[in-house]
């Protein structure tokens, strides 16, 4: 059995962004050479998530304004944990969509739906955060 770790690494211009991950994902994949096995894909930090669903424009609309009716950012002080930062509703969005996912490696592919796609959700950005993808397999 074999064993592939590496860290990819994301910088985003806003506080909430959302990036399809796929392509980078399944470059990972090819660089380990396994062809049969498990991936695992998640956020090293507790205000970004790493989830799997449909790439459409209107559903990542619906996504932000969704977790945004769940958990809105402001006002900062309707959360407790907003005391020396003002992330609460980061840490909340993160619980909801996901730390991470487990692909099933097949013939060298990741063996996803047909519309399935990896994404990572970023809730409290504009600084680097990193998300680790692990594959085990032979």
């Amino acid at each position: 059995m074999k064993t592939y770790r590496k860290e990819l690494w994301f910088e985003t211009n806003q506080r909430r962004q959302l990036f399809n991950i796929t392509s980078q994902v399944a470059a990972c994949l090819r660089e380990s050479g396994i062809v049969d096995g498990l991936l695992l894909c998640n956020a090293m930090h507790i205000t970004a998530s790493v989830f799997i669903n449909d790439d459409e424009s209107g559903l990542h609309r619906d996504f932000e304004a969704w977790l945004e009716g769940l958990a809105p950012e402001k006002p900062y002080s309707r959360y407790h944990h907003n005391g020396y930062e003002d992330n609460a509703d980061a840490h909340l969005k993160r619980t909801i969509m996901g730390r991470e996912v487990m692909v099933a490696v097949t013939a060298g592919a990741l063996d996803l739906g047909p519309w399935e796609q990896i994404f990572y959700g970023e809730f409290d950005g504009k600084r680097r955060k990193r998300v680790l993808v692990k594959i085990i397999g032979g």
